[in-house]
Protein backbone atom coordinates (compact mmCIF):
# COMPACT_ATOMS: atom_id res chain seq x y z
CA UNK A 1 0.00 0.00 0.00
CA UNK A 2 1.31 3.33 -0.60
CA UNK A 3 2.04 6.50 1.37
CA UNK A 4 -1.13 8.36 0.06
CA UNK A 5 -3.39 5.92 0.55
CA UNK A 6 -2.33 5.04 3.95
CA UNK A 7 -3.47 9.03 4.19
CA UNK A 8 -6.10 8.39 2.46
CA UNK A 9 -7.48 5.43 5.04
CA UNK A 10 -6.29 7.24 8.09
CA UNK A 11 -8.67 10.32 6.89
CA UNK A 12 -11.95 8.16 5.86
CA UNK A 13 -11.61 6.23 9.27
CA UNK A 14 -11.94 9.29 11.38
CA UNK A 15 -15.10 9.40 13.87
CA UNK A 16 -15.93 12.71 15.05
CA UNK A 17 -15.46 16.27 14.53
CA UNK A 18 -12.45 16.62 17.07
CA UNK A 19 -10.87 14.17 15.16
CA UNK A 20 -10.98 15.72 11.80
CA UNK A 21 -10.19 19.10 13.39
CA UNK A 22 -6.77 17.58 15.18
CA UNK A 23 -5.58 15.40 11.84
CA UNK A 24 -6.77 18.18 9.23
CA UNK A 25 -4.54 20.71 11.94
CA UNK A 26 -1.42 18.71 11.75
CA UNK A 27 -1.65 17.45 8.10
CA UNK A 28 -2.31 21.29 7.18
CA UNK A 29 1.24 22.31 6.07
CA UNK A 30 2.27 19.29 3.81
CA UNK A 31 -1.60 18.55 2.84
CA UNK A 32 -1.48 20.72 -0.75
CA UNK A 33 1.57 18.97 -1.57
CA UNK A 34 0.18 15.32 -0.34
CA UNK A 35 -2.91 15.49 -2.07
CA UNK A 36 -2.47 17.45 -5.56
CA UNK A 37 0.65 16.35 -6.27
CA UNK A 38 1.02 12.67 -4.28
CA UNK A 39 -2.76 11.88 -5.11
CA UNK A 40 -4.01 14.26 -8.28
CA UNK A 41 -6.24 15.90 -6.33
CA UNK A 42 -8.55 17.35 -9.41
CA UNK A 43 -12.02 17.79 -7.51
CA UNK A 44 -11.40 21.20 -6.60
CA UNK A 45 -10.65 22.45 -10.48
CA UNK A 46 -13.20 20.18 -12.09
CA UNK A 47 -16.08 21.30 -9.09
CA UNK A 48 -14.78 25.17 -9.77
CA UNK A 49 -14.84 25.24 -13.09
CA UNK A 50 -18.76 23.47 -13.40
CA UNK A 51 -19.46 26.22 -10.96
CA UNK A 52 -17.63 28.69 -13.29
CA UNK A 53 -20.21 28.20 -16.23
CA UNK A 54 -22.94 28.66 -14.24
CA UNK A 55 -21.96 31.31 -13.18
CA UNK A 56 -20.79 33.07 -16.14
CA UNK A 57 -20.47 36.74 -16.54
CA UNK A 58 -21.29 37.41 -12.24
CA UNK A 59 -17.66 37.76 -11.30
CA UNK A 60 -19.10 39.88 -8.24
CA UNK A 61 -21.47 36.60 -6.93
CA UNK A 62 -20.94 36.28 -3.44
CA UNK A 63 -19.74 32.37 -3.13
CA UNK A 64 -19.63 30.71 0.13
CA UNK A 65 -16.76 27.77 0.13
CA UNK A 66 -17.75 25.65 1.97
CA UNK A 67 -15.23 22.77 3.72
CA UNK A 68 -12.21 25.30 1.90
CA UNK A 69 -9.41 23.87 3.61
CA UNK A 70 -6.52 25.31 2.06
CA UNK A 71 -7.96 26.91 -0.55
CA UNK A 72 -7.59 25.09 -3.56
CA UNK A 73 -11.15 26.01 -4.82
CA UNK A 74 -11.14 29.22 -3.79
CA UNK A 75 -7.92 29.76 -5.96
CA UNK A 76 -9.28 28.01 -8.38
CA UNK A 77 -12.47 30.20 -8.54
CA UNK A 78 -10.42 33.59 -8.24
CA UNK A 79 -8.81 32.36 -11.14
CA UNK A 80 -12.28 32.10 -13.15
CA UNK A 81 -12.23 35.94 -11.87
CA UNK A 82 -14.41 35.62 -8.80
CA UNK A 83 -13.65 38.31 -6.59
CA UNK A 84 -16.27 38.00 -3.29
CA UNK A 85 -15.43 33.89 -1.80
CA UNK A 86 -15.72 32.94 1.72
CA UNK A 87 -14.96 30.16 3.28
CA UNK A 88 -15.58 27.87 6.31
CA UNK A 89 -13.93 25.34 7.53
CA UNK A 90 -12.90 23.67 11.00
CA UNK A 91 -9.25 23.58 11.12
CA UNK A 92 -7.50 26.41 12.15
CA UNK A 93 -4.21 25.43 10.73
CA UNK A 94 -5.94 24.65 7.27
CA UNK A 95 -7.66 28.22 7.40
CA UNK A 96 -4.45 29.72 7.96
CA UNK A 97 -2.92 28.23 4.50
CA UNK A 98 -6.29 29.09 2.92
CA UNK A 99 -6.10 32.70 4.42
CA UNK A 100 -2.31 32.92 3.05
CA UNK A 101 -3.24 32.79 -0.80
CA UNK A 102 -5.52 35.72 -0.89
CA UNK A 103 -8.43 34.99 -2.23
CA UNK A 104 -11.21 35.41 0.19
CA UNK A 105 -13.31 37.95 1.33
CA UNK A 106 -13.92 36.12 4.99
CA UNK A 107 -12.87 32.74 6.24
CA UNK A 108 -14.12 31.40 9.56
CA UNK A 109 -13.92 28.29 11.40
CA UNK A 110 -17.08 26.08 11.42
CA UNK A 111 -18.26 22.84 11.92
CA UNK A 112 -20.27 21.63 8.64
CA UNK A 113 -22.63 19.13 10.76
CA UNK A 114 -24.28 22.14 12.85
CA UNK A 115 -25.66 25.48 12.10
CA UNK A 116 -23.39 27.54 9.86
CA UNK A 117 -22.74 31.27 11.17
CA UNK A 118 -24.32 32.30 8.18
CA UNK A 119 -27.75 34.49 7.74
CA UNK A 120 -30.42 32.57 5.38
CA UNK A 121 -29.91 33.72 2.13
CA UNK A 122 -26.60 34.57 2.19
CA UNK A 123 -24.71 33.56 -1.01
CA UNK A 124 -25.83 33.29 -5.08
CA UNK A 125 -24.39 30.21 -4.97
CA UNK A 126 -22.31 27.23 -2.51
CA UNK A 127 -19.93 24.86 -3.48
CA UNK A 128 -18.69 22.28 -1.08
CA UNK A 129 -15.21 19.77 -1.91
CA UNK A 130 -14.01 17.44 -0.77
CA UNK A 131 -16.08 17.14 2.69
CA UNK A 132 -18.43 15.16 1.84
CA UNK A 133 -16.33 11.58 2.27
CA UNK A 134 -15.98 8.72 4.78
CA UNK A 135 -15.49 10.41 8.25
CA UNK A 136 -16.01 13.80 7.57
CA UNK A 137 -19.27 15.32 7.29
CA UNK A 138 -22.72 13.23 6.12
CA UNK A 139 -25.59 14.81 4.31
CA UNK A 140 -27.47 16.36 6.80
CA UNK A 141 -24.90 18.99 5.50
CA UNK A 142 -27.23 19.84 2.87
CA UNK A 143 -29.77 21.33 5.15
CA UNK A 144 -27.04 24.00 6.22
CA UNK A 145 -25.90 24.47 2.51
CA UNK A 146 -29.45 24.91 1.14
CA UNK A 147 -30.21 27.37 4.12
CA UNK A 148 -27.68 29.67 3.54
CA UNK A 149 -28.45 30.02 -0.35
CA UNK A 150 -30.48 32.59 -2.31
CA UNK A 151 -33.61 31.27 -4.12
CA UNK A 152 -32.13 30.18 -7.79
CA UNK A 153 -28.34 29.47 -6.48
CA UNK A 154 -26.33 27.08 -7.70
CA UNK A 155 -24.98 24.71 -4.80
CA UNK A 156 -22.24 22.43 -6.54
CA UNK A 157 -21.01 19.35 -4.46
CA UNK A 158 -18.87 16.47 -4.17
CA UNK A 159 -19.95 13.07 -2.86
CA UNK A 160 -17.41 9.59 -2.87
CA UNK A 161 -19.15 7.51 -5.38
CA UNK A 162 -18.45 4.88 -3.16
CA UNK A 163 -20.58 6.46 -0.27
CA UNK A 164 -23.04 8.06 -2.36
CA UNK A 165 -26.00 5.28 -2.37
CA UNK A 166 -24.98 3.58 1.02
CA UNK A 167 -24.50 6.80 3.69
CA UNK A 168 -27.80 8.52 2.48
CA UNK A 169 -26.52 11.60 0.08
CA UNK A 170 -28.78 10.24 -2.73
CA UNK A 171 -31.68 9.68 -0.33
CA UNK A 172 -31.32 13.43 1.19
CA UNK A 173 -30.92 15.22 -2.17
CA UNK A 174 -34.30 12.91 -3.39
CA UNK A 175 -35.93 14.46 0.35
CA UNK A 176 -34.73 18.13 -0.11
CA UNK A 177 -36.52 17.51 -4.13
CA UNK A 178 -40.33 16.28 -2.44
CA UNK A 179 -39.90 19.34 0.11
CA UNK A 180 -39.55 21.68 -3.21
CA UNK A 181 -35.68 22.80 -1.84
CA UNK A 182 -34.25 22.06 -4.21
CA UNK A 183 -34.32 21.03 -8.21
CA UNK A 184 -31.63 18.54 -8.94
CA UNK A 185 -29.70 20.13 -12.41
CA UNK A 186 -26.98 17.25 -12.76
CA UNK A 187 -25.73 14.28 -11.07
CA UNK A 188 -22.54 12.61 -13.00
CA UNK A 189 -20.99 9.51 -10.85
CA UNK A 190 -17.41 8.74 -11.57
CA UNK A 191 -16.23 12.56 -12.06
CA UNK A 192 -12.33 13.05 -11.82
CA UNK A 193 -11.09 13.59 -7.99
CA UNK A 194 -8.06 11.69 -6.75
CA UNK A 195 -6.75 10.66 -10.34
CA UNK A 196 -3.67 8.56 -8.73
CA UNK A 197 -5.40 6.75 -6.41
CA UNK A 198 -8.50 5.89 -8.60
CA UNK A 199 -10.88 7.25 -6.17
CA UNK A 200 -13.85 8.91 -8.11
CA UNK A 201 -16.75 11.57 -6.84
CA UNK A 202 -20.76 12.24 -7.88
CA UNK A 203 -20.46 15.82 -8.83
CA UNK A 204 -23.60 16.80 -8.00
CA UNK A 205 -25.39 19.86 -8.94
CA UNK A 206 -28.35 21.69 -7.21
CA UNK A 207 -30.66 24.90 -7.88
CA UNK A 208 -32.42 26.24 -4.23
CA UNK A 209 -36.32 26.97 -5.31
Amino acid sequence: MSEHRRILDRVYALRSPEEVEGTYDEWAATYEHDTTEGMGYAAPAHAAERLSRLLDGRPRAEILDAGCGTGLVGAALAEHGFQVIDGLDLSTAMLEEARAKGVYRDLGKADLTRRLPAGDDSYDAVICVGTMTSGHVGPEAFDELVRVARPGAPLVVTVLDRIWEPSGYKAKVQALQGAKAVRLEESTPQSVYHLKENITCNLVVLRVL
